[in-house]
């Protein structure tokens, strides 16, 4: 029995679908270990977690997905976890050192900021289930200050607008894709964490709504999709 237990979102479909957990979810796939996953929903997360943080944390310590426990140390956000992961499991290593991984996380906002307004009430109407789905649409609106469905008709009659905010972001990421002519990865045929935090996204935007942002993210830098494929062996697992 593996000793190693992941914490997912689940979608309506009983797969994972959110981009943070993604990350874990492609290292732990890409080094080939062996786990479990243990699905949470969004109004479970507190109270799953919070018996296991220290009686003297912050008040305002957050409860995050994903998580991952090694035995009996539980350990969160996507980040520290692959620094875990490569510690203990080296080899295939996810070149954490590389700079690469500081250039992308520069870029990222530039292109999944502008889309907000698509990705954020298309979560709620395509992917999550009637427990997550009415904590989500209830915190959200309260962070947003409007509903999400009046949201998505706000950011639809600003589409072209908002992918053309995107555009600039999707360029540079596909530069710096291309800065290594021999690809389909970013340091050529090496496959490094860089890899799977777009991997990531791009899975993500196929979840929400493939037609719309996958599509649409790739026409735009054609790039990504070879990307995509070549790392699609390590999407495969989704939902165990």
């Amino acid at each position: 029995m593996s000793d190693i237990t992941l914490y997912d979102l689940p979608s309506k479909q009983g797969t994972c679908w959110s981009f943070n957990p993604w990350k874990t979810r492609l290292a732990l796939n890409f080094k080939g270990l062996d786990y479990k996953t243990v699905w949470v929903e969004y109004p479970d997360i507190k109270p799953t977690f919070s018996p296991e943080i220290p009686p003297n944390a912050p008040p305002d310590t957050p409860y995050t997905i994903p998580a991952i426990r090694l035995g009996t140390t539980l350990i969160m956000h996507s980040r520290t976890i692959a620094a875990r992961l490569e510690e203990l499991h080296p080899e295939p290593s996810l070149h954490l050192d590389s700079p690469i991984l500081a250039k992308l996380y520069k870029i990222q906002a530039k292109h999944l900021a502008p889309l907000y307004g698509f990705w954020m009430p298309l979560v709620s109407a395509n992917v999550l289930g009637p427990r997550s789905k009415e904590y989500f649409d209830r915190t959200r609106e309260e962070d947003e200050g409007m509903p999400l469905p009046e949201m998505l008709t706000k950011a639809e009659s600003r589409e072209e607008e908002a992918w053309e905010n995107a555009r600039g972001g999707l360029r540079e990421l596909g530069a710096l894709l291309e800065e290594n002519p021999e690809g389909p990865f970013f340091m050529g045929p090496v496959v490094s964490y860089a890899d799977l935090v777009v991997l990531a996204w791009l899975q993500f935007y196929w979840v929400v709504d493939k037609e719309r942002l996958f599509d649409r993210a790739v026409k735009t830098e054609p790039v990504l999709d070879r990307l995509y494929e070549a790392g699609k062996q390590w999407l495969e697992r989704n939902d165990h």
